[in-house]
């Protein structure tokens, strides 16, 4: 297997209102069609997807960092509502409408809070991490989950400061043990880790409190109106992947009316760099926004 993982074309930090910097990164055209990325726990901007299916579907990939995490300014007490009034500005300065939108993983809950307060226009959930705070899951979480999800429900401080302990080794680390031989296989290309692991450092460069936020938002109770919904939402979900949902989606499809759950065969949680290709086309069709490629030959 062999994934062309590149660098961003393009970075930046975009400044909000209240001063605050969001950090970026862009792969594609700069007149592509823009769908905004929501990284996975302690990623930074800098990781990205495949390369070439964003090059040949004129796509204009833009991952944002969370508050505290790579080059975002850091936001004590930030909530899933408060990162979607940052999207929201994000994409009013930078002139994107209402763009679509890729959750990845613990980035997925943001991105499901950005769907619910209508500032993109469609959804591609892909290994997303599941409201595991939710009682229909108390019996499906192993003992250590469980006391997490509960710390994090009861007393988010201290389940911030106990994610606060966490480095980037410890996150490769936790997530290659975690992971199923088809995902290892992906992790383990050189340019690959090389870029998964320069995404952890840049994520931490600031200290850990960004992460720690983000997975105490993530293991606690979202707060998210989902039944609220209104824009198109695919879930993508490795046959294999056993750790970012307990029914691998099947109940969060559900509860988001109009829901697409595709289950891919063969691959865990690393499906967004193995199916990137199937999860952009099938995002821009929900979105009814016709690859940027495709459009022009049409015109020529």
């Amino acid at each position: 297997m062999t994934l062309r993982i590149t660098a961003p074309s393009r970075t930046g930090a975009e400044r909000l209102p209240d001063g605050r910097l969001l950090g970026w990164a862009e792969w594609g055209p700069v007149d592509g069609t823009p769908v905004l990325l929501s990284p996975g726990a302690a990623t930074s901007r800098r990781l990205g997807l495949g390369a070439t299916a964003v090059e040949a579907l004129g796509v204009r990939l833009i991952s944002l960092d969370r508050p505290g995490l790579g080059a975002s300014t850091p936001a004590p007490g930030r909530t899933f509502t408060d990162f979607a009034a940052d999207v929201r500005e994000f994409a009013a300065r930078r002139g994107l409408g209402r763009p679509a939108m890729v959750g990845n993983s613990q980035g997925a809950p943001f991105a499901l809070a950005c769907a619910a307060a209508e500032v993109i226009g469609a959804l591609a959930v892909v290994s997303g991490a599941d409201e595991v705070a939710e009682p229909r899951f108390a019996r499906a979480l192993p003992d250590e989950l469980r006391r997490l999800v509960d710390l994090a429900t009861c007393d988010p401080a201290a389940a911030e400061q106990l994610f606060a302990g966490f480095t980037p080794q410890a996150m490769w680390d936790m997530v290659w043990a975690g992971s199923p031989e088809c995902d290892r296989a992906v992790y383990a290309e050189p340019a690959f880790a090389a870029a998964y692991r320069e995404a952890l450092e840049e994520a931490f460069a600031p200290g850990p409190e960004g992460y720690a936020r983000d997975t105490t938002l993530a293991m606690g109770r979202w707060g998210i109106a989902l039944s609220s919904i209104t824009v198109p939402v695919d879930l993508w979900y490795g046959a294999e992947d056993t750790g970012h949902s307990p029914d691998q989606g099947a109940g969060l499809a559900l509860r988001i009316p109009g829901a697409v759950r595709h289950l891919v065969p063969g691959i865990g949680g690393a499906v967004l760099w193995t199916h990137a290709d199937a999860v952009l086309r099938t995002l821009l069709e929900r979105a009814g926004a016709a690859p940027v490629h495709t459009h022009r030959r049409a015109q020529a």
